[in-house]
């Protein structure tokens, strides 16, 4: 093989493993942080990995609220109306968040089934709600309707 052939392939070898090694570590580091929505019922289900950060979403359920009253700890429960998930947070709640509205948590569950966030957002206004979570109750109500239940979600 010609001297400046050979050059030329091993450059070309250097620059394909330099691109293979930056693709590898970019979808590492991209799979490391991504937060994937699950809705009250996956959670129920078992249809979620224990101790991986995940969005779970739905509507405070109503009465479900229970405040800490020598912390900032708040124990509540998010519904997709067909199935329902207790949730722990320790911190300031938002200033929308209330029951019968509509939340996306973040965080882990554990492996009691309970779902410890470490962030809690609550919809902005009385129209908005998140798409995932519209998605999941439009869902479930769809479910309740061929099981032949009468409870129906809010509207908005």
């Amino acid at each position: 093989m010609h001297p400046i052939r050979k050059k030329r392939l091993t450059i070309v070898l250097f620059l394909l493993a330099g691109i293979g090694v930056a693709v590898a570590l970019t979808t590492y580091a991209l799979r490391q942080n991504i937060n994937l929505f699950y809705d009250p019922s996956q959670i129920a289900a078992g249809d979620v990995p224990q101790d991986v950060r995940i969005r779970a979403g739905g509507m405070v359920e109503e009465g479900s609220v229970i405040r800490d009253p020598d912390s900032l700890k708040v124990e509540f429960r998010v519904t997709d109306f067909n199935s329902s998930v207790p949730v722990e947070y320790n911190g300031i709640l938002p200033d929308l968040f209330a029951e019968g509205q509509g939340v996306v948590a973040m965080g882990k569950l554990n492996g009691q089934g309970r779902f410890v966030a470490d962030q809690v957002l609550a919809k902005h206004d009385e129209n908005y709600m998140p798409p995932e979570v519209a998605d999941a109750l439009e869902k479930a109500s769809k479910g309740q309707h061929k099981a032949g239940e009468t409870a129906q979600p809010q509207s908005y």
